[in-house]
């Protein structure tokens, strides 16, 4: 029997890493667009919050006649253009952080260059919605003759055309059905927020009314895309697109956020509580959010990025809408704290590095301790293969042997590994931040790398980071009596290389950086440990002679 647990550790923690992108690809369900609205399924609710009424309208929304557009909110940012039902048929980002041109990969390059493929171009402006999807500010009615009509009568609106700038702007929507009125009176600021006061000309009258389907601009499938919601007790619901089994409703919502992974459309509460449900449609099992009320009733709502700060600015508990998975709770604060870094930096590759050589120095005891321990080990090395050769026959007897050979020596097998471990969730977490924050889309760090958030194109970072694990690799004591261990370990660095070969060049970024400053911290150590044994070996000779 042969000591392999270091072996086994370090084989847990390249499984472990490996799991990240499997578990991302095959489990995270893939991004599919809605082709038709679902049935709104009615049930009976008794008590004080608004009676959802037995019925199974099924209202198929197409494109006609009816479905042109009655209006456009226009500013420098953003452009919003509402349809004939009232609904927000579109929104355009205009910025250059979400219009610019995709990074490429190398292979890419050349087939540009060849004419093999066109060279992307920047996009005029980015459209956030799906126009075939579940739109926002569409409202339906528990009465079905007055649903079947809703969706045949056209709104009119007060204005055709609005430009936002510093001051709000507000237009009003109204639509003359044979058997009610209703009004949607909406303002819109420039940070792509907006109030609305929906007026019914009967109270009695039940309606609900969308956030719509989450946006559909990001082709990856690596993040969470589906609903989130935040009830009145502060507890986060998310649904994910596939997972929609049954209807749910939720009362006093602080939040419904249809999301994917950089962008969101969302209702909030402001001075009125709001009620919420949550539906599937039919065939994707897709969940469909709604706001259901009788009466008047007011709200806000956003449509754009999901950066942290501008979501906080509208209203704080919308920052619950920028989601990380399960890993959100450590991830978080560690995306503020990159963020803090980036405000007096001014660049998000190098606000990276500071959030490295801080997570550096916050585990060098830990780190320190492993270190001293793989030396113990090393030094031990010798008489570990001799308890092997000895009772090479009788594993028990090897396993008591080499138990009393550590606790002598006050040495520990798995020290050497517990730092490595622990870097598992600290990786996941910075993987999750910089995957998932809108902030550093298209954010530049310097040469070559254009955008942080998609990978290096040129593979420079990864073969660094390859190049650094292999003389981290060299410098830390090791205990592998195996031959066959020993050669498993030196591919590591191999693997890792073409395992980070995709991901976000700001992660390859801080893997690199990270080893790099392992490389000096052990040869620091390493250099602390020679004098230490140095002068032992020194006081073990003046003992002798003495």
């Amino acid at each position: 029997m042969k000591d392999n647990s270091n072996l086994r550790v370090i084989l847990a923690v390249a499984f472990s890493f490996l799991f990240i992108v499997l578990y991302s690809h095959f489990f995270v369900t893939p991004q599919q667009e809605n082709k038709q609205l679902h049935s709104v399924e009615m049930q009976n609710k008794n008590n004080s919050a608004p009676d959802i009424k037995a019925n199974n309208t099924s209202i198929v929304s197409v494109q006609n006649e009816a479905d042109k557009i009655i209006a456009t909110i226009d500013s420098k940012d953003f452009e919003i253009q509402i349809d004939s039902l009232g609904r927000i048929a579109q929104v355009y980002l205009k910025d250059k952080k979400y219009t610019t041109a995709p990074e490429i990969g190398f292979f890419d390059h050349f087939k540009v260059l060849f004419g093999l493929m066109p060279k992307p171009q920047p996009l005029e402006k980015l459209p956030l919605l799906n126009p075939q999807a579940l739109k926002p500010l569409e409202v339906r009615f528990s009465n079905a003759s007055i649903n079947d009509e809703a969706f045949k009568v056209a709104y009119q609106a007060s204005q055709s055309h609005l430009n936002i700038g510093k001051q709000p702007q507000i237009i009003t929507l109204t639509q003359k059905l044979s058997q009610l009125e209703i009004k949607k009176i909406i303002t819109f600021y420039e940070n792509l927020s907006y109030d609305i006061k929906i007026e019914v000309s009967d109270p009695k009258e039940q309606y609900f009314i969308t956030n719509g389907a989450r946006p559909v601009t990001d082709k990856e499938n690596y993040a969470f895309n589906g609903v989130i919601l935040e009830k009145s007790d502060d507890k986060i619901e998310k649904i994910e697109d596939g997972d929609a089994k049954e209807l749910k409703t939720f009362d006093e919502a602080k939040f419904v956020a249809s999301v994917d992974r950089y962008y969101t459309t969302l209702f909030f509460a402001k001075e009125q509580k709001i009620y919420a449900m949550v539906d599937g449609e039919a065939k994707t099992k897709n969940p469909i959010p709604y706001l259901y009320a009788k009466g008047d009733l007011s709200f806000g709502g956003f449509i754009g990025p999901k950066d942290y700060q501008d979501l906080k600015s509208i209203n704080p508990v919308l920052v619950d809408v920028v989601e990380y998975g399960l890993i959100t709770f450590f991830a978080k604060p560690l995306f503020l704290l990159l963020e803090f870094l980036y405000q007096y930096l001014n660049n998000w590759g190098w606000a990276i590095i500071a959030l490295t050589i801080i997570v550096k120095i916050i585990l060098y005891p830990l780190s320190y301790k492993g270190m001293v321990s793989m030396q113990k080990l090393k030094d031990l090395t010798p008489k570990m293969k001799e308890i092997q050769e000895k009772y090479k026959g009788d594993a028990q007897k090897m396993q008591m042997h080499m138990m009393q050979l550590y606790k002598k020596h006050g040495a520990n097998p798995m020290g050497g590994c517990f730092p490595l471990l622990i870097q598992i969730p600290i990786f996941y977490a910075i993987y999750r931040v910089l995957y998932n924050s809108v902030e550093l889309k298209s954010a530049d760090f310097i040469f070559w790398i254009h955008d942080l958030s998609v990978m290096d194109p040129f593979f420079v970072l990864p073969i660094l980071m390859g190049v650094s694990m292999y003389i981290q690799q060299i410098l830390t004591p090791n205990t592998f009596t195996d031959p066959m261990q020993a050669k498993i370990f030196r591919m590591l660095p191999v693997f890792f290389t073409f395992f980070l070969i995709f991901f976000p060049a700001g992660l390859v970024l801080y893997w690199t950086v990270n080893n790099i400053l392992s490389i000096f911290q052990q040869l620091s150590i390493n250099r602390m440990l020679d004098k230490k044994k140095q002068k032992e070996i020194q006081e073990h000779k003046k003992h002798e002679k003495n």
